[in-house]
């Protein structure tokens, strides 16, 4: 028997060239694709704190200072204030307050005589304000969100989702007893003079709810 010559390699055909330069295009989109929309993250930077879970201490702690201080500077004597809103409660709000939720929040000065006191609100007898009941929020519970509305600044767009937001608020009012209340016996107040900056919200032109941002005890 004669030895078969070996049979010459076989040439790729143009077909499968054309597919593999196909895959090679779409790997190379892909990798493209991926690569822009890819976003490089250095630790600790700013937005590396975004992608972190929301603290509502960390907040509290941060936020509450400047916005104590964006009330300071907004904040209208009572006897003043109160005129105001009996003239013309739109323009009082336009004047001076923050419309939240359809309400007006005004920041207010006040100083008065505390008197009883129910679950840590406390009337306070404010000369100049005869026909206007004053409470004043003491604690141990801190309720609603005025603080975290008297401004402006803090808006439902700057967080995740309702939950945040409302926490943001609870926050704010940790802080109230944290940084304002915390040197104050506020168990026995009564009979005593305070001078308070506060936020309120117009519910009702005749009771005020204030919640202070900054008091004193004489």
């Amino acid at each position: 028997m004669s030895a078969r010559a070996d049979a010459p390699p076989r040439r790729a055909t143009p077909r499968r060239g054309l597919r593999a330069g196909i895959i090679a295009v779409v790997a190379l989109a892909v990798l493209a694709g991926i690569a822009i929309d890819t976003t490089v993250v250095r630790v600790g930077s700013e937005q590396d704190a975004r992608v972190q879970a929301f603290s509502p201490d960390t907040y509290g702690e941060t936020e509450f200072p400047r916005i104590q201080g964006l009330i300071e500077e907004r904040a209208v004597d009572a006897p003043e204030l109160a005129q105001a809103i009996a003239a013309d409660p739109a323009k009082a709000a336009a004047d001076h307050g923050v419309v939240s939720n359809g309400t007006p929040v005004f920041a207010v000065n006040l100083t008065g005589v505390a008197g009883d006191a129910r679950s840590g609100v406390y009337d306070v007898a404010v000369e100049g304000l005869e026909g206007i009941r004053v409470r004043v929020q003491t604690g141990p519970a801190i309720n609603g969100t005025d603080v975290r509305d008297a401004t402006g600044t803090v808006e439902f767009g700057q967080f995740k989702n309702q939950i945040e937001y409302q926490d943001a608020g609870s926050a704010l009012n940790n802080q109230v007893k944290a940084q304002v209340l915390q040197g104050i016996d506020t168990t026995n107040l009564t009979g005593k003079t305070v001078t308070l900056t506060g936020v309120f919200r117009l519910v009702n032109p005749e009771s005020w709810l204030v919640t202070p941002v900054r008091m004193s005890v004489q």
